[in-house]
């Protein structure tokens, strides 16, 4: 049965082979499982050199250094301590074997070491799921934003909204006691009503940007037309790979294929679909068919290929002629772009102006932005918030403000369930 008060162990450094690996320890043994294998605690919060040893035998395991950070002054809020030995396996190994040696210490779970960063108020819930974007980060856009929320940005100002909130329920609190509940001073309920709406607009603001998760997944950019019309052959020039097989046989692609890349910085997933034709289609082509019309509706932007005016029915829809070096090439008059993808003739162009229409759609790296969590929460608050501004009854605005600051907390964590911090926790590594 695991428990908080464990001490917990783990490398928290990359995997092996490495120049250096970072071995963590965690909980009340932290500092007797790091004299045990030192012969003595180092100084608070100063590196020193010292022989790594095996407390059953004497062994030397490796020469390290090492830190001692008593809690609560630490990274996970309860004491820590950090070896940073020589990175090869069997070096990480033998000291791991040290450890798991000693009584009350075990390996870390996924994500342990941040979620008692989080129990101990080391870090929010909204910094901890910028972590987690951090992490994963892959792109200077994806790098940018997810800093900026788990630097606090976002628990920042969800914190001044709290204290706004939190004085307007004092005064309306006030009121309740010190008026008769049918007496309330208009000149009062006026100034909590004209105190919520720029709260109010504050929040939508924030919840009419891009998602979060736009961000972390890329920009769907959906390759669609019908068969032997170039789809293959423009996916594998945009990602610089083959990643798709291409054939003149009608109905080389029947399911969707999904590529990854960043263009400018900027994520992007490219999706090559089967060819779409009204008839001839035999049933597994048909199932490829019916999944590419899935993709047109969820994707960001759509390229299409096959005839003038025939595409799906979106305003995010690019007509693009193709293949112009090909025998048969039809122009289209109507064509955003007219390139050659075995050429290069018009390639740059279209790489040029896919990533600024993704950035119209993408967050601002440089701002706040919130993920579907979140938004669903702050829009709990906004509608609280606003149901204020036209209620007279006291004791209606009351519970709307205690409903604001619930939703709130629940970003910042203050009031969360288990099972969501298990989801979250979950997908950091086990040094993590």
């Amino acid at each position: 049965m695991l428990s908080a008060d464990d001490t917990i162990f783990a490398l928290s450094s990359g995997q092996p082979p490495a120049a250096i690996g970072i071995l963590r320890i965690s909980g009340p043994r932290a500092g007797q499982a790091l004299e045990s294998l030192t012969g003595n605690l180092p100084k608070p919060r100063v590196a020193g050199l010292h022989n790594i040893t095996n407390m059953v035998n004497g062994e030397l395991l490796d020469s390290a250094l090492c830190l001692w950070f008593p809690g609560p002054n630490s990274a996970t809020g309860e004491d820590l301590a950090e070896i940073h030995c020589h990175g090869g396996r069997a070096v990480i190994r033998a000291i791991e074997a040290a450890l798991e040696q000693i009584d009350g210490l075990r390996q870390a779970e996924p994500g342990e070491f941040t979620r008692r960063a989080f129990t101990h108020g080391k870090m929010d819930l909204a910094e901890a799921e910028g972590l987690s974007d951090l992490l994963f980060a892959e792109t200077e856009l994806q790098r940018k934003a997810a800093v900026r929320n788990a630097g606090g940005a976002l628990s920042r100002k969800i914190n001044d909204w709290q204290l706004q909130i939190l004085s307007l329920s004092a005064r309306v609190e006030a009121e309740l006691d010190f008026s008769d509940e049918d007496d309330v001073a208009p000149e009062q309920a006026a100034v909590v009503q004209n105190s919520a709406r720029p709260l109010v607009e504050e929040m939508r603001n924030l919840l009419e940007r891009p998602r979060a998760e736009k961000l972390r997944d890329g920009i769907r950019v959906v390759l669609g037309g019908p068969p032997n019309s170039g789809k293959s052959t423009l996916l594998n020039a945009l990602v610089e790979r083959e990643a798709a097989i291409v054939s003149d046989i009608a109905g080389t692609t029947r399911d969707v294929i999904e590529v990854p890349i960043a263009l400018g910085g900027i994520p992007f997933l490219f999706i090559d679909t089967a060819g779409v034709r009204e008839s001839g289609a035999e049933t597994i082509e048909q199932i490829g068919i019916d999944r590419a019309h899935q993709q047109f509706a969820a994707a960001d932007i759509i390229l299409w290929l096959g005839d003038e005016g025939q595409g799906p029915a979106q305003d995010n829809l690019i007509e693009v002629s193709s293949r112009s070096d090909h025998p048969e090439h039809q122009p289209k008059v109507s064509a955003a772009f007219t390139l050659s993808p075995v050429s290069g003739q018009g390639m740059d162009a279209l790489v040029d102006h896919l990533i600024v229409r993704a950035k119209d759609i993408l967050p601002d790296g440089d701002q706040v932005s919130i993920n579907a969590r979140q938004a669903n929460l702050l829009s709990n608050a906004c509608d609280n918030l606003s149901a204020i501004i036209d209620e007279a009854d006291y004791l209606i605005v009351a519970e709307h403000l205690r409903m604001a600051r619930k939703a709130l907390d629940e970003i910042t964590g203050k009031a969360s369930t288990e099972d969501m911090l298990d989801g979250l926790f979950g997908k950091f590594c086990i040094g993590k």
